[in-house]
């Protein structure tokens, strides 16, 4: 018999834990709301994640070997981040740079298994287009010009000259939703955040240059994962289950109300001394040898960013220990230099 809502404690709804450590709890998600449910093709027609491993993307933010220990999420984190799995809304992540904003993402497809994260970097000549696909009418001229054999009546497999960005290769029908991160979302053109919201809204879009062919016209295009490639008809792409979207922003712009309301909002703060030393451990190993240099970096780091209100990334910590390790703590001329150029404020000019 199951539980009341009364009966159940706070980590019984998780999906999302926060260990580090893999687990399959993705498959207790339950099903998305009315009001966020998708097209859902045959069983036979979703298309089975990516295999999950440590890639370089995620080794360089949660540590190679010892991913577990690697990013600490507090209680609150959890919680939003489950938020934005159950109601299948996208993760609003602000916070100072360098505090580990993107990091969440892998922490997340890390430890359920959703496969590699597609990330999305944002200029300020971003367009939704980037993220959905691109199309090489300039390959596909010059192959048809080589071509000249194939028959006229031939429609041209133009499939080939099709890649899938970002946010298009989340939107395919996925088993499992998959992790996207879209990075800096603050650095958009204004009409960015306003453009998301239809696809936000509908997890589908159209591939006009396939359209064109037909509604029973298949397509095989590629993806943004390496070697990947998707199947598609009449030009759609729907998505099954919504993707873990994630947004980061370094709170230097405003978003329209419409775009924050379908955002599950999350402000991150500095971690403090426990979560910095495990994020050290996890990149740089343990050493008993060095323990003490560690606790009294960290220690002036945390100083610096609470006394001085200095804007100091997590990296820089991370480039200050390795090099105090390698023998520049040893001298004061060594010293000074981590203080004054690895530990220099990014708001120095």
């Amino acid at each position: 018999m199951s539980s009341s809502p009364e009966q159940k404690t706070e980590e019984d709804w998780w999906i999302y834990r926060g260990t580090g450590k893999p687990h399959s709890a993705i498959e207790n998600l339950p099903e998305a709301p009315a009001w966020r449910t998708f097209d859902t093709p045959p069983a036979d027609q979703l298309m089975a994640l990516p295999a999950t491993e440590v890639t370089a993307a995620t080794a360089r933010r949660l540590g190679r070997d010892r991913q577990a220990s690697a990013y600490q999420a507090d209680t609150k984190e959890i919680h939003l981040v489950n938020l934005a799995l159950h109601l299948r809304r996208p993760l609003l992540i602000t916070g100072k740079p360098g505090v580990g904003k993107s990091t969440l993402a892998y922490a997340v497809a890390h430890e359920l298994g959703l496969g590699p994260v597609l990330r999305w970097s944002i200029t300020s000549r971003s367009t939704l287009h980037d993220g959905l696909y691109a199309y090489d009418a300039v390959g596909r001229l010059h192959d048809a010009g080589i071509e000249r054999s194939a028959t006229a009546d031939e429609k041209p497999d133009i499939g080939r000259y099709l890649r899938l960005g970002a946010l298009g290769t989340a939107l395919l029908p996925w088993k499992q939703p998959r992790v996207l991160l879209i990075d800096e979302i603050d650095k958009c053109d204004v009409d960015l955040p306003n453009d998301l919201l239809n696809v936000f809204e509908e997890g589908e879009f159209e591939i006009p240059e396939l359209a064109r062919l037909g509604p029973d016209k298949e397509q095989h295009v590629m993806t943004a994962d390496q070697l990947g490639t998707a199947k598609i008809t009449g030009g759609w792409v729907r998505c099954a289950q919504f993707p873990f979207v994630v947004l980061t922003s370094n709170a230097e712009r405003e978003f329209p109300a419409a775009f924050l309301r379908r955002c599950v909002r999350l402000e991150v703060q500095p971690p403090d001394e426990a979560r910095l030393a495990a994020m050290v451990a996890a990149h740089l190993g343990g050493n008993q040898d060095t323990a003490s240099l560690r606790t009294e970096l960290i220690a002036e780091f945390l100083r610096r960013q609470r006394e001085e209100d200095a804007a100091l990334a997590n990296d820089q910590l991370l480039n200050a220990l390795l090099m105090a390790e390698r023998g520049l703590w040893g001298h004061q001329p060594g010293r000074d230099m981590i203080h004054d150029v690895l530990l220099r404020p990014l708001s120095d000019g």
